[in-house]
């Protein structure tokens, strides 16, 4: 399937969940392809037939854009190595989830979770820990019986007891022994960073005026908005450069602020005039320069 063709592919099946969704993200370099989301959930998501071609500095990116816009990254694609991704299961790419658009369509619109997850060796699925316990416990068995029963050691069955995953073949012994559903369905918007916050070094004149305004900006690397700045309750999406590079982007900019509940400007180097492009606030860098504090580039954008 051509990149074309998988991107209204998903984009279909996102509509048809009831997400509103973001035009495609065409400007390179990119992290993600669209933005979606509705009053749950947002999402920040890159698509790509193999998933294998998302490397660790996208997924890096995904992670930091996903993070200050309190979305959830992910990635929908075709293949991983020489097969095609499994319906129903959910694989990892640097510690995003990633998935098929037949996992994309149950998860959404039919409102079924994957239960399975692929790792190296094979299918494995999350057991509900606390339900494991309580059925071995009301069959008074104890660790080294339940162990034998499983042919796994007792320390196995100790660590599925403290959340660790098995897989599907163990899983189905455990649920014919105590004739109860012990797998735990993946939640695809319960996603956790792996990656630790760091300094961000020093920015360029507009995250600087930024701060002096008491806004918190943060660099993007591959997003068609060069800053995102938080200021108390709002997002700020930020285009920055010269009137020929920003004015391109302002209005997908504009866009994707609409679905992310964000506001968009775009601030042009040697420029003074004040003008909107869609949804996005254009200023030039003097307007900024003459504001004292963060009230004002908040006044201005709701105007």
């Amino acid at each position: 399937m051509t990149q074309e063709r998988l991107l209204k592919n998903v984009t279909s099946v996102l509509i048809t969940a009831g997400l509103q969704v973001s035009e495609r993200c065409s400007l390179r370099p990119r992290s993600f392809d669209l933005i979606a989301g509705d009053d749950r959930y947002l999402l920040v998501i890159k698509v790509i037939s193999h998933i294998d071609g998302v490397s660790e500095e996208i997924a890096r990116d995904l992670d930091l854009i996903a993070r200050y816009l309190h979305a959830v990254p992910l990635i929908v694609g075709e293949r991983a190595r020489e097969t095609e991704l499994e319906r129903g299961a959910v694989y990892l790419r640097y510690g995003i989830f990633a998935v098929s658009i037949g996992t994309l369509f149950d998860f959404f619109v039919e409102g079924v979770p994957p239960l399975v997850y692929v790792s190296p060796g094979g299918l494995y699925v999350n057991i509900d820990q606390d339900l494991l316990k309580e059925l071995r416990e009301k069959r008074q068995l104890s660790l080294g019986d339940m162990a034998h029963r499983l042919g796994v050691s007792r320390r196995t069955i100790s660590k599925y007891e403290s959340g660790m995953g098995t897989t599907m073949e163990i899983a189905a012994k455990i649920e014919e022994l105590f004739d109860a559903a012990v797998v735990q369905p993946i939640d695809l918007m319960e996603y956790l960073s792996q990656y630790p916050e760091t300094p961000e070094p020093e920015g360029p004149a507009i995250v600087q005026e930024m701060e002096r305004l008491g806004l918190e900006p943060h660099q993007m690397r591959r997003a068609p908005f060069e800053v995102l700045a938080r200021m108390a309750e709002h997002t700020i999406l930020t285009g920055y450069g010269t009137a020929q590079r920003v004015v391109k982007r302002a209005p997908l900019i504009g866009n994707i602020s609409r679905i992310a509940r964000a506001h968009a400007v775009c601030i042009i180097t040697n420029w003074s005039e004040k003008r909107r492009i869609g949804n996005t606030l254009v200023i030039g860098e003097e307007n900024l320069q003459a504001m004292e504090e963060g009230s004002e580039f908040l006044d201005l954008l709701h105007e």
